[in-house]
């Protein structure tokens, strides 16, 4: 007899060996179709592109000099270190690049990385109005969220959203008040 019991999905992170993808990065050539396009002589756009000469010489770049790492820089666990080029305006910091870190523990092949980055996003612009208010600087939501814009060129759509929202918070208000009232209640016959 058979039975229609369906198994649990176990999280990819457990689903491949610990280090396949260092293993996989470490041996490129094992990958099926791997540097497929390396060869000028076997070009697949040949037909449809019209070659001038200088189409492969971009095979026999100079490598721009690697940039100096003088700061934190977070990298994936496929690529053995840094790339040559990389950007240095907002190094990981506080709550959000503590999430990076985490994030970058796992493969790029993984759930668990790209979601801990979109945390660490948002987490991010929160940090980002907690360091504005505390430099005196208040937000103008109007402005910078393009409040303004709206209003003049999707103003019936910005109404209907406004009003979807207050809706929302005036519904979670309600809820949580009669929550509370109820548990300070008597039961029927007793008195203070």
């Amino acid at each position: 007899m058979e039975t229609n019991v369906k198994k649990r999905r176990r999280p990819l992170e457990t689903t491949i060996p610990a280090n396949q993808d260092r293993r996989i990065a470490a041996q490129p050539k094992d990958i099926p179709g791997w540097g497929m396009d390396a060869d000028p002589e076997n070009d697949p756009t040949y037909p449809m592109k019209h070659a001038n000469g200088a189409d492969h010489q971009r095979l026999d770049y100079e490598k721009a000099p690697q940039q100096p790492v003088d700061m934190e820089i977070l990298h994936s666990i496929e690529r053995p270190n840094v790339t040559r080029v990389f950007g240095t305006s907002t190094p990981p910091k506080g709550l959000s690049g503590a999430i990076r870190r985490f994030a970058y523990r796992y493969s790029e092949a993984t759930a668990t990385h790209w979601m801990t980055l979109i945390l660490a996003d948002r987490v991010n612009v929160y940090e980002g109005i907690l360091e504005d208010l505390a430099h005196g600087i208040i937000p103008n939501p109007w402005v910078e969220r393009g409040w303004r814009a709206e209003w003049k060129v999707n103003r019936a759509g910005m109404i209907q959203k406004m009003a979807v929202g207050a809706l929302a918070v005036t519904g979670a208000v309600v809820f949580l008040t009669r929550k509370n009232r109820r548990k300070e209640r008597l039961p029927a016959g007793r008195y203070r």
